[in-house]
């Protein structure tokens, strides 16, 4: 064993035994399948490996220290920059917790364009991760065309917020616009388009693809104990068959009013999870069907009224001193929420996403916290990988789904 002293000391403050046969890699940051900045530092014996620690840190942004010096309002957009492949999820979770520590109720068509785009974003995420999950183990004709489908998709958010990948596509109190003119007929024919391509594309390429099917089942096996013991959730839980899912233990938005079903795949290994990413575009696509009738029975305020904390709509701002005064106050002081602490937590693409604001009545937040899943799931890689070889690695990390915005922060 390594004695440390000054001039020798621990290699990363990680002791590997060196025995016999055994050799100490570094799996990124730089390699492609390594999501982000993901270092790994494996100990092979041949090619299995004996030992594995995910070394976190070089995506290191200070999120949270920056939402702390921040206003509620500025701090928004950064949001984005958390999970930025499934940007609007990040930012409902924020506003939704502010909202609850300041006590408003959005309008109800803010609730349908936020659910609306919440599940169009998890469609943009799960193509995402099929395309890059094939990619990895050796598809490459899938990641091009999930890739042609998610940029009809990006083309609808950007017809509704103008921006493709940080959206900032929602506002404490509700959403920045209305939905704009044919925006839902393109929203049915993405919907039309994804149903069928998810059949006869995807699903004919990969479902029972020998090569895919070999590369992916048992391997990654996650015990249920052992999945909810690592705090795991999103669909690296509902893989293990554990039936668990926000949307429908605690509903948020219109969620309770959907029809929808969770899917949950008793499988346990990268195979059962690769089929549960497919089943939810479909469930994701049903729900989005169910919002269209809704928009259109619902009145035009897209904004909650509260002048202490929200901006008046600007035709009061143009017309009214006091909407404009206030408005001034709000953008140059920011709001002020009561004292208290809030916890809300929003099913994202990738599992359990949850704001935790502690606020002392100041125009600053005096603690936030994300409890991201990415990082709950890059814990679980120092367990998980241990007995596999080396090529099932790649399978495992992608197969987690994990984004390194969130999980350095």
């Amino acid at each position: 064993m390594q004695q440390p002293n000054k001039l020798t000391p621990f290699f990363e403050n990680i002791n590997f035994e060196r025995d016999d046969n055994t050799m100490v890699i570094n799996f990124g940051p730089q390699h492609p399948s390594a999501h982000g900045q993901l270092r790994l530092i494996l100990e092979l014996d041949g090619e299995k490996v004996v030992k594995a620690n995910p070394d976190i840190g070089y995506l290191h942004r200070g999120v949270e220290k920056m939402a702390e010096n921040m206003m509620y309002n500025e701090f928004l957009p950064t949001t984005d920059r958390l999970d930025y492949i499934a940007s609007t999820a990040n930012n409902y979770a924020y506003a939704a917790a502010v909202e609850k520590l300041i006590g408003v109720e959005v309008p109800r068509r803010a609730k349908v364009i936020r659910t609306m785009l919440l599940e169009l974003n998890r469609i943009i995420s799960h193509l995402f991760f099929v395309a890059t999950h094939a990619l990895d183990v050796g598809a490459m004709s899938v990641f091009l065309y999930a890739f042609r489908e998610r940029e009809f998709a990006m083309d609808l958010m950007e017809d509704y917020c103008g921006a493709r990948l940080t959206h900032s596509s929602i506002r404490i109190g509700g959403v920045p616009l209305d939905l704009p003119n044919d925006w839902i007929s393109n929203m049915i024919s993405f919907c039309d388009k994804v149903e069928y391509e998810l059949e006869h594309t995807y699903n004919a390429l990969l479902q029972e693809n020998r090569i895919w099917k070999m590369r992916l089942e048992d391997v990654g096996v996650l015990s249920p104990d052992e999945a909810l013991s690592w705090g795991c959730s999103g669909i690296m839980l509902r893989g293990s068959g554990v039936k668990y899912d926000i949307r429908k233990e605690e509903p948020y938005e219109l969620y309770g009013e959907l029809d929808f079903d969770i899917p949950v795949s008793d499988r346990c290994d990268s195979y059962g999870r690769y089929r549960l990413y497919m089943e939810e575009m479909k469930q994701s696509i049903r729900i989005i069907r169910q919002l269209i009738p809704m928009y259109k029975d619902t009145t035009p305020e897209i904004m909650a009224n509260a002048p202490e904390y929200i901006s008046a709509p600007k035709e009061q701002i143009m017309t009214q001193n006091y909407s404009l005064m206030q408005h001034f106050v709000l953008v140059t002081q920011g709001m002020r929420p009561p004292k208290g602490e809030v916890y809300v937590p929003t099913e994202s693409p990738k599992g359990e996403l949850g704001f935790y604001i502690r606020s002392e009545g100041e125009p600053y937040a005096y603690r936030v916290k994300v409890r991201a899943p990415s990082f709950y799931h890059t814990g679980l890689l120092q367990e998980i990988l241990v007995g596999t070889y080396i090529a099932d690695v790649v399978t495992i990390i992608g197969s987690t789904n994990i984004v390194f915005g969130e999980v350095d922060r």
